[in-house]
């Protein structure tokens, strides 16, 4: 697979632009600050449906406009597909696959398989459980696009259920204050004041533990398929210096539960009607995948808080590198993107990467300066500045 064409409008700083790309090495040179990540970026909204590097999608419409345009232009066994998508915010974005419209634009997902390192990538190691979530989602949609649909629907159901949550929170709280410290109608009883119009919240705790199974299912087989290149990666790109682990935590308690869909669903809604009480006294949902963790670990240690700076930067590309090989072991060949990552790596890292992703089908490098890429993957080079990109050979 390659992008053999990327078209731009009205995103980020481009009015319009144009590049053809070509399979094998791709470099895009230029200074800091004249758009080298953002057609990146394009390329990874298009492969994910969000950007690497901000949460909504309006940053993404150039200054002035109303709307931005990605076309790309896709090869996959021989067989061209245009994907085009329109971003405008406030408004559902729109989306063309081969010149025809889709119903939803999560209709376009596997059309093109991407992995992207960049310098953001330091946050799934350092940042909050956010981050790792999100990156074991992404890749799952990634492998198997027909998660996009459980992803949706489970975040579907935590926002609904947390808006009931919330009106019964306030309600009980609005109820405490207009009591002025009298005893609430149930104190004899023993029961819980839980307060507001509960009467849903059983409905959506059967959503929520039947989406929630499914999605929990999912990240517990990829993290098992997963953990074995990261090891691999990390050995390879760090030479040795330590062992990388990494184990899924759940906010169930799975020691006792195999990782079997049904299993998952009854200790969801096990686990939903214990916390039932507690969820109401903080009006929000306390279990489920959106609560869960991805551990990193360098030998007995959490890579959190422990790792030094190099050991980091080598851990988050170790997680891209291993995603990478885990596609290609599944016979997806994806795009490749290494964006600004050379300069932070020292010669020898520099080398054992090159001698690691040698082999893409396409891969796209951004740098500043073109001799911090290694020799064996500078490819076709491309000036990038003054709004638009142009082939240097």
């Amino acid at each position: 697979m390659y992008v053999r064409r990327l078209e731009l409008v009205d995103f980020r700083s481009y009015e319009r632009v144009g590049v053809d790309l070509n399979p094998g090495g791709n470099v895009l040179v230029g200074a800091n600050g004249v758009g080298k990540t953002n057609l990146v970026e394009a390329l990874g909204y298009v492969a994910t449906l969000s950007s690497h590097r901000v949460a909504t999608d309006a940053p993404l419409v150039r200054s002035g406009a109303d709307a931005a345009v990605i076309r790309c232009a896709i090869v996959h066994e021989g067989r061209e597909l245009l994907v085009e998508l329109q971003l405008v915010p406030g408004r559902a974005n729109r989306a063309r696959l081969g010149r025809s419209p889709v119903r939803r634009p999560r209709d376009v997902l596997g059309a093109l398989r991407l992995v992207l390192f960049a310098p953001e990538d330091l946050e799934l190691v350092r940042g909050d459980p956010g981050e790792r979530r999100r990156y074991l989602d992404d890749l799952l949609v990634t492998r198997l696009p027909r998660y996009a649909g459980v992803r949706a629907d489970y975040e579907r159901v935590v926002k609904q259920r947390n808006a009931l949550l919330r009106t019964a929170y306030l309600a009980r709280k609005v109820g405490r204050s207009r009591s002025s410290g009298s005893r609430p109608a149930d104190a004899d009883s023993g029961a819980p004041d839980l307060g507001g119009d509960l009467s849903t919240l059983d409905v959506w705790d059967t959503h929520l533990a039947r989406h929630g199974a499914e999605l929990l299912a999912g990240r517990l087989e990829l993290v098992a398929a997963l953990a074995p290149h990261v090891a691999k990666a990390y050995d390879a790109v760090a030479a040795g210096r330590g062992a990388a682990g990494m184990a899924y935590r759940s906010s169930l308690d799975l020691l006792d539960v195999a990782p079997d869909r049904p299993a998952l669903e009854t200790a969801l809604a096990r686990a939903l009607t214990e916390s039932r009480a507690a969820e109401v006294e903080r009006g929000v949902t306390l279990v489920g995948p959106h609560r869960d963790d991805l551990a990193l670990t360098l030998g007995p240690l959490p890579v959190k808080g422990y790792a030094s700076h190099g050991e980091s930067w080598s851990y988050a590309l170790a997680l891209r590198l291993a995603a990478y090989d885990l596609l290609r072991a599944d016979g997806i060949e994806p795009v490749l993107i290494l964006d600004d990552v050379f300069a932070e790596l020292d010669a020898g890292r520099r080398e054992r990467l090159a001698d690691l992703v040698g082999g893409a089908s396409q891969l796209l490098v951004t740098c500043a300066v073109a001799d911090d890429v290694p020799r064996a993957l500078r490819g076709t080079r491309y000036e990038v500045g003054g709004g638009d990109v142009r082939s240097a050979g």
